[in-house]
């Protein structure tokens, strides 16, 4: 079967270049952001942090904790079925949980970390939806506190670190692919 690989870290840590790298290699990807993002879009509402988090936390409380794995599933297994995929910003403990109990160890956990004043400085300068220093802190108490963020990084399969140059994450994420063939 094929491996799914769930990129995991905070708003800032790299998760979209490593996804990045993973379609450059020809992998599915589902973007767990989309689900948000695509309601603001039908909606007519500004696309923007505090919306997106918004549509985040009300979906949650409709479906529950699991609400993006829940609406996920279905497209998942389809690219499953065909490729490897990539699943970019799982982020709560319930999705984890669900998707862990669908895939069992076909599911492996890739989670990113880097210093908080880098991602702040990253965010800052980022050209679509930047974010200023607090809305970052208020962006990683919400995701902390509401989201279950802390459980899929906690729980992660491998680590890379991003506090370098991009050379130096891509090398990671060539040792990662490495250890995945394992």
């Amino acid at each position: 079967m094929n491996k799914a690989v769930a990129v995991v870290g905070m708003c800032g840590s790299g998760k979209s270049l490593l996804c990045k790298y993973f379609t450059d290699l020809g992998w599915e990807s589902v973007y767990f952001g989309g689900v948000a993002v695509s309601q603001l879009i039908k909606d007519g509402i500004p696309v923007n942090e505090v919306n997106e988090r918004k549509v985040r936390e009300e979906l949650r409380a409709k479906l529950g904790m699991g609400a993006f794995a829940v609406v996920l599933k279905e497209e998942i297994l389809q690219k499953l079925s065909r490729a490897n995929v990539v699943l970019d910003g799982l982020y709560s403990w319930s999705e984890y949980l669900i998707l862990k109990d669908i895939l069992g160890d076909d599911l492996v956990v890739l989670a990113v970390v880097t210093n908080s004043s880098l991602r702040k400085e990253r965010l800052a300068k980022r050209p679509v939806r930047p974010l200023s220093a607090e809305m970052v802190d208020s962006r990683d108490v919400a995701e902390i506190e509401h989201s279950e963020k802390g459980g899929p990084i906690a729980k992660a399969d491998y680590y890379v670190v991003n506090n370098g140059t991009e050379e130096e994450l891509k090398a990671q994420f060539d040792a990662f692919m490495q250890w995945l063939g394992k």
